[in-house]
């Protein structure tokens, strides 16, 4: 069973932008209410997704340099990498099709 990986502003870089797999970054904080709601999907997903895209979670009240420099003002925010770029974006706690379809397309 995986789990996400806690990441940092120190460690983003090596697990984000230089990842040889596909990337889900969820920018979140421990009292926003819609993030609460969005983890245990994303644990589901780095289980069922495991080996083939990494999860990861940024504390955004700890991390600021990296949520000022990929320019999240709304959070959840997942951003969605793959080559060391962000391809897509959701701000929001949505359904997990949603977040699926997103990390499918990273795959294809």
């Amino acid at each position: 069973m995986s789990t996400p990986i806690t990441i940092t502003d120190a460690t983003f870089q090596a697990e984000v932008l230089d990842s040889e797999i596909p990337v889900v970054v969820d920018i979140w904080a421990t009292w926003c209410g819609p993030c609460k709601q969005l983890a245990p999907i994303l644990d589901d997903l780095a289980t069922e997704y495991d080996g083939r895209v990494k999860i990861v979670k940024l504390d955004a009240d700890q991390n600021v340099e990296t949520v000022t420099a990929v320019g999240v003002t709304s959070i959840p925010t997942l951003g969605f990498y793959t080559g060391g770029t962000r391809v897509d974006t959701l701000i929001g706690a949505h359904p997990k099709p949603v977040i699926v379809e997103k990390m499918e397309a990273l795959l294809a």
